[in-house]
């Protein structure tokens, strides 16, 4: 990230101070390289970090296979990658990419309130963000804007792909369910849109926790939901949360029937196989069956020594989707990328059925899958416990009938 700087302090020792002032900061980064700069923003710390680190992993993977295949218009890729830490760091982050390293476009971001104000820069010097991991239907709501598209699922399609497992296991209509919630913006919203599910097919809420996002004590929620006596716990939690709630969650015997909202595997990893348990949504595994997927995943664990999580497939995904269009449309231009991408370009998303973006507002339409235990002793390593279910929606419905409507999730672009 120092490199404009250095390469600033080596022109002023050559004695050409006056160049400097004359040709301008800008002309100075432009002059570095003829290489396309990209940014990345992810979580490195916190409760998001093992996610975020899985897509640094996918990212860069996917910038390395571009490369090797040419680039974007013949030009090397060159990707600027930091921690994006919090909302206001990420803002900040964001600016600094985009005046002083020049960067094309940036791709990225886990926490839904960080998405949010990296959107808002992104905005401002009309350059396109992707979100790979932001939930909030709001982003795609009230929220939205012209520069910001997802690859990331909104929270409705998550609440969408799930409920219909568990409408299938007799456990919405007239049963009641327990919320424990992510006490931040994502989990906000993820159980408004699971109450409007729950509503709509006749079931109850018999109570709610909101769940500091650096909790590690869940005894007295355990507690509360042992006293409430629930028909189904619903984790609306998030990151390292949800491993911490699997683990003392068996710890603890509950008889309850669990199910959550928001997932991602590399939290499951981190609770073992003895840990896991109920029906959980994921935009993806590594166990899908396609071809471009067995690829990735066979590059991946080359790489890292282990399976790609959802999170990498995310970013590694956005990065393809973006050089593919810059191609595309032989520009780097953000409008003319975001028209080529509102006329219905369809991309492998690394599933059985390609993914567009809806024009209306951004949306990644894809498949989903849910994951439910496999059966004691059927794993063949230590990541291979979780079992993938069927696509969602299936082989005869629309892609576009899990995601939230017009009239649900209304957005407006300015």
């Amino acid at each position: 990230m120092n490199a404009p700087f250095s390469k600033r302090r080596d022109i002023l020792n050559a004695g050409v101070v006056g160049a400097i002032s004359t040709l301008g900061f800008p002309a100075i980064v432009k002059a570095q390289t003829d290489k396309i700069r990209i940014g990345h923003l992810t979580p490195l710390t916190g409760f998001l970090g093992p996610l975020g680190e899985y897509g640094t992993m996918g990212i860069k993977q996917a910038v390395d296979e571009v490369n090797k295949a040419g680039g974007i218009l013949g030009r090397q890729i060159e990707l600027i990658s930091e921690d994006s830490v919090n909302p206001a760091t990420a803002s900040s982050k964001a600016q600094r990419m985009f005046e002083r390293d020049g960067v094309n476009c940036i791709l990225g971001e886990i926490n839904s309130a960080s998405a949010l104000a990296i959107s808002q820069v992104a905005a401002r010097n009309q350059k396109i963000f992707i979100n790979t991991g932001g939930n909030s239907d709001e982003l795609r709501g009230k929220n939205c804007n012209k520069f910001m598209f997802h690859v990331e699922c909104a929270n409705s399609m998550y609440v969408h792909t799930c409920g219909r497992a568990l409408l299938q296991q007799g456990l919405v209509k007239g049963k009641k369910w327990y919320f424990l919630t992510a006490d931040y913006a994502f989990g906000h919203d993820l159980t408004r849109v699971a109450r409007t599910f729950l509503a709509a097919n006749g079931g109850q809420e018999s109570g709610e926790d909101k769940v500091p996002t650096d909790a590690t004590d869940y005894s007295a929620y355990m507690l509360k939901i042992r006293q409430a006596k629930p028909d189904v716990v619903i984790s609306n939690l998030s990151g390292t949360q949800i491993t911490s709630f699997m683990k003392q969650y068996s710890e603890y015997g509950l008889p309850f029937t669990v199910a959550g909202f928001g997932f991602d595997t590399a939290l499951a990893w981190g609770a073992g196989a003895d840990n896991f348990l109920g029906t959980w949504p994921v935009p993806w595994h590594h166990d899908v069956n396609s071809a471009s997927s067995k690829a990735f995943v066979t590059e991946f664990v080359k790489r890292n020594g282990k399976p790609p999580e959802n999170q990498a497939w995310g970013d590694y995904l956005v990065l393809k989707i973006m050089a593919e269009s810059m191609n595309a449309v032989k520009s780097t231009d953000s409008l003319k990328v975001i028209d080529y991408m509102e006329k219905g370009a369809q991309f492998d998303v690394l599933k059985t059925r390609k993914g567009y973006f809806r024009s209306w507002d951004h949306q990644l339409i894809q498949e989903m899958y849910t994951m439910t235990p496999k059966a004691k002793g059927a794993a063949k390593d230590k990541w291979d416990f979780l079992q993938v279910g069927s696509s969602v929606p299936s082989a005869n419905e629309p892609l576009d009938i899990i995601a939230p409507t017009k009239t649900e999730n209304n957005c407006t672009f300015s």
